[in-house]
């Protein structure tokens, strides 16, 4: 009954969106840029260092929480060799965070 009425449901939207959207092209549109806005510049120009350095940083913090919260479920079963392998683990991420404030990443 769920799929039935799923199918119905997303079929129907498709349909409509498909008959009342606008059909017609303007010339922003139709441009190579998604924002509509002519570039001003080279597109294959150097972009700053902190574009990619917050990447990292981002990667680090993604990496901490996706790793944390498991070890915070079982803890109490992990044991010795699990408490001090996390402690490397933080403390390696938190290396990256130090090079990441020395490069000036944070700083904007």
């Amino acid at each position: 009954m769920f799929l039935v009425v799923s199918l119905a449901l997303s079929s129907i939207i498709f349909v409509l969106s498909f008959l009342l959207s606008p059909k017609a092209d303007d010339r922003e549109k139709l441009s190579a840029y998604e924002c509509g806005f002519n570039p001003f510049e080279d597109s294959k120009g150097e972009f700053d260092i902190r574009f990619y350095l917050v990447a990292i940083l981002f990667i680090i913090f993604d990496l901490e929480i996706s790793v944390l919260f498991p070890f915070a479920t079982c803890f109490s079963s992990i044991g010795g060799i699990g408490f001090y392998s996390m402690l490397i683990f933080l403390l390696v991420l938190t290396i990256g965070f130090v090079y990441e404030w020395q490069k000036g990443a944070i700083d904007w």
